[in-house]
């Protein structure tokens, strides 16, 4: 629900949800244009990325690799990244950007081949804390600290946000976003299976998958052969069955262990889903990028994801069909105001860059550019830097300024189960997971297994 102070101002301002995520979680360690209607442009810090310090013209033929993750020709984040790589070489013609665009689990595998003979591209893509480390360990990644003092860019960021990608006191990637995981739903769907409004508790949720599998409606859309997707979702029930945040921590703190009631739970009602017919079929043979397709193309009724998405549906097949909601409570348990907590995955310099300088050069431009860009693309919703916007004004979407007003209610949450836990462990949670989507699992046995990968990783 928006509340009343966003209905009237639809301003964007997310600083509040990071503060709660580090207060939850600790720490680990276009250009602007002109616009008639008042209000509707957005503010940031930074200037040009054109001022950057060492922006001198020179000759020097210079060609940079940006692996990413916007596939998506439909989506605002791949014509954001095309648009300002074209500007940027425009201004700087012995500049090439050459991007390398794959889908998100993609570039991991990508990316951990490339750390492992220390060929990192120029730019790559990581996600913080945990997943970051290693490569920080290796000394892949270059500091970015004085590239952060160009043009005030540092100060654009949310508060605490780059606490997350910094080791030792020096920021190794700059985030691209601070989300919330949120469930879209199409209203036209629901209406069709006769559901009048979405589920406010899990055992709601069961009875309306039931009823959308009973129309032949998909009930949940993902695509679980990027196996993330899977977690995230099964995390909304962990940080149901817990009572609230802290569950991981717990464990690393040796509180817990996996084998607590509240895992196995959680394990049991992510099962419940898979056996109601929740998802589609052959889910964990569809990747994040399609499973998102059958949601945005109006074949599946629910999508549990991150607010990152919502540019993208509302550039979609399914625009101003869709609202959302928060993940249900659990057998009673947890509030709907705590969420899973997202901040974005990030873009890091390679140490070993053969053009480090003119590579800081461009992501300074680039970050600085960033949020201006987002907001003309109406996606600025769930972005990391500072953005003070009237969404209204700007034509945002309706589902724009009911996202904005959920980031309102966040009271706390968890970070991702890969981006707390060693990367081994990770590795052997997202697996079981996934297999739990293949055949049904005794839930003391998955949280024996997971117990066991977090002994065998300390």
């Amino acid at each position: 629900m928006v509340n009343r102070k966003m209905k009237q101002t639809a301003t964007i301002t997310f600083a509040a949800v990071m503060a709660m995520s580090l207060a939850a979680c600790g720490n680990s360690n276009n250009t602007s244009g002109t616009n008639t209607k008042d209000n509707a442009a957005p503010n940031a810090a930074a200037g040009s990325g054109n001022a950057a310090a060492t922006d001198a013209p020179s000759d020097k033929k210079v060609t940079i690799t940006f692996q990413n993750i916007y596939p998506d020709p439909a989506t605002p984040a791949y014509k954001m990244i095309n648009e300002l790589s074209e500007q940027y070489q425009k201004e700087h013609p012995n500049v090439k950007i050459e991007l390398d665009t794959l889908n998100t689990d993609q570039q991991k595998v990508k990316l951990k081949t490339q750390a492992a003979s220390k060929e990192v591209p120029d730019i790559t893509i990581v996600n913080p804390a945990a997943q970051m480390k290693p490569f920080v360990d290796a000394g892949l990644f270059a500091p970015l600290n004085d590239m952060l003092e160009q043009n005030g860019l540092k100060d654009t960021y949310q508060e605490g946000l780059l606490d997350y990608y910094s080791f030792d006191n020096n920021v190794y990637a700059l985030p691209d976003g601070n989300n919330i995981e949120v469930v879209y739903y199409n209203k036209d769907l629901f209406a069709q299976a006769g559901i009048a409004a979405p589920p406010t508790t899990f055992e709601e949720m069961l009875k309306d998958v039931k009823i959308l599998k009973d129309k032949g409606i998909t009930p949940l859309a993902i695509g679980e052969k990027d196996s993330w997707t899977g977690s995230f979702l099964f995390m909304n029930i962990l940080l149901r069955t817990n009572g609230g945040p802290g569950f991981l921590q717990d464990v690393l703190d040796g509180k817990k262990t996996f084998e607590d009631p509240a895992f196995v739970e959680a394990v049991d009602a992510f099962q419940a889903l898979v056996q109601a017919g929740a998802f589609p079929d052959g889910a964990t043979s569809i990747d994040a990028n399609a499973g998102g397709n059958i949601f945005k193309t109006g074949k599946a009724a629910m999508w549990s994801i991150g607010s990152w998405e919502t540019g993208a549906i509302d550039a979609s097949p399914v625009a101003g069909k869709v609202g959302a909601f928060q993940f249900p409570t659990v057998n009673g348990k947890g509030d709907p105001n705590e969420f899973m907590l997202a901040p974005g995955s990030a873009f890091a310099v390679s140490a070993n860059s053969e053009h480090l300088q003119e590579t800081k050069d461009f992501l300074n431009f680039f970050a600085s550019e960033y949020p201006k860009k987002q907001f003309e693309l109406k996606n600025a919703v769930g972005i990391g830097q500072k953005v003070d916007g009237d969404l209204k004004a700007a034509g945002y979407s309706d589902l724009a300024v009911n996202i904005a007003g959920l980031f309102n209610q966040v009271k706390g949450g968890d970070l991702a189960f890969d981006n707390t836990m060693n990367p081994a462990t990770a590795q052997v949670h997202l697996s079981s997971i996934q297999n739990l989507f293949v055949q049904k699992m005794d839930s003391a046995a998955v949280a024996k297994e997971h117990q066991a990968a977090f002994e065998a990783n300390k």
